[in-house]
């Protein structure tokens, strides 16, 4: 299995302060050699954490994938088009929110959605959609030919009873199957941690794992390298 370690966190710090440290760019050293098979980073519009500068960087020393998560807004469009990574990951973006919220509308915005994936996939770049556990997101995001899913985890991830949490991860496990069944690629994400990785990581068809808040807080006191290699760890002892 796929372990993707997003790195807006870092960047994140640096924010904070509005200075130059911590770099997010030197995080990647530390994370790949923890194991990390891929990097994700999430341009936002307002550049709160990732810079456009993170990127290109980014781009040029990263040794596995990168992913880029963006919105399908014209703008990231074409900053995808220039910044060649290598798949794209389509989420939802509101300005006032503290992170990604739930997966996309593709119902909703099915045609916006369906160009940005034609014009991506034009310029060879794998795209995935972020969605929710839901039957019917799945098989839209089929229709519109994308490359892959990321099934959102955040409803399981904040559950607060075991009753909401097994049925959270049903729906997981469901859509995770459904997307398989309609040939996607399948991966899982938003906010696993070291407590509740193991689940997720055990749906035998979920390809990668997309994860970020949870290691770059375990690295505070464990050091990026070995808190990725935790994660890995469980990881592989759940398949």
């Amino acid at each position: 299995m796929v372990l993707s370690v997003n790195i807006d966190h870092v960047a994140t710090l640096r924010q904070a302060r509005q200075d130059k440290e911590p770099d997010p760019v030197l995080a990647v050293t530390p994370v790949i050699l923890g194991g990390a098979d891929g990097i994700t980073v999430h341009l936002r519009e307002d550049r709160r954490h990732i810079h456009d500068r993170d990127i290109l960087l980014l781009r040029e020393i990263v040794t596995v994938p990168l992913n880029l998560e963006m919105s399908a807004s014209e703008e990231m469009l074409g900053l995808a088009l220039e910044f060649k990574p290598d798949m794209v990951t389509l989420v939802p973006e509101k300005r006032q929110e503290l992170t990604t919220e739930g997966g996309l509308n593709v119902r909703q915005h099915r045609d916006r959605l369906a160009g940005a994936i034609r014009r991506l996939q034009e310029a060879g770049i794998p795209v995935s959609l972020f969605i929710n556990p839901s039957l019917e997101d799945v098989d839209t995001s089929a229709d519109m030919r994308c490359d892959m899913v990321e099934i959102h985890t955040g409803l399981y991830s904040n559950a607060k009873t075991p009753t909401e949490s097994k049925g959270e991860l049903r729906k997981v496990s469901d859509a995770v199957a459904r997307a398989v069944s309609n040939g996607l690629i399948a991966n899982a994400g938003h906010g696993l941690n070291y407590h509740n990785v193991v689940p997720i990581a055990s749906i035998k068809p979920v390809s990668g794992l997309y994860i970020g808040h949870g290691i770059v807080s375990r690295a505070l006191f464990t050091g990026l390298e070995e808190a990725v290699r935790e994660m890995k760890k469980l990881i592989a002892n759940a398949r």
